[in-house]
């Protein structure tokens, strides 16, 4: 069998394990019914959707495609870099790591860190832009966890609000 395109066909094997692997974590929950769905249900069913949507991606790759079998090109190392990097400040500076001293700046200060730290991926990244973007995500995140969701989590950091 030979693959027509392999954009295609490695997006589809992406889709199939990540569909898969959400499918057998959702057996650790409780399954329950349609009628009855415990807390595994939603996840299981994604996750054998999103299996299905990567099986059939996959197959269509061997049947059609671009004379050249579409290559999967080079890294794109900065991006994932900075990506993966904006994330686990956001998570460290949400609540902070009491093992190691760092106190919680809270979900203000962690959503600025991650919009300026994501930005570095991209390098003609306009520091106004991601800015205005930090002030956006902030505010609505604000708005929707804090004040419609009521959610409990810390917003300012810990060392100024006590």
């Amino acid at each position: 069998m030979k693959i027509k395109s392999h954009k295609d066909f490695f997006a589809g094997l992406m889709y199939l394990v990540v569909g898969g692997a959400f499918a057998i974590g959702a057996t650790e929950y409780n399954i329950g019914t349609g009628a009855r769905m415990g807390p595994g249900y939603f996840p299981l069913i994604l996750g054998v959707m999103l299996s299905i949507i990567g099986l059939v991606i996959a197959f269509k790759a061997t049947l059609s495609g671009p004379g050249d079998g579409d290559p999967v090109g080079k890294w794109a190392w900065r991006p994932v870099f900075f990506i993966l990097a904006a994330n686990f400040a956001f998570g460290i500076l949400l609540v902070g790591v009491p093992a190691l001293g760092i106190p919680g700046f809270g979900l203000i200060v962690a959503i600025y860190a991650l919009v300026l730290i994501a930005s570095y991926g991209r390098k003609e990244a306009n520091f106004k832009e991601c800015l205005i973007l930090a002030t956006v995500l902030a505010v609505g995140s604000y708005v929707v966890f804090v004040w419609a969701l009521s959610l409990q989590f810390p917003v300012w950091p810990s060392f100024i609000v006590g």
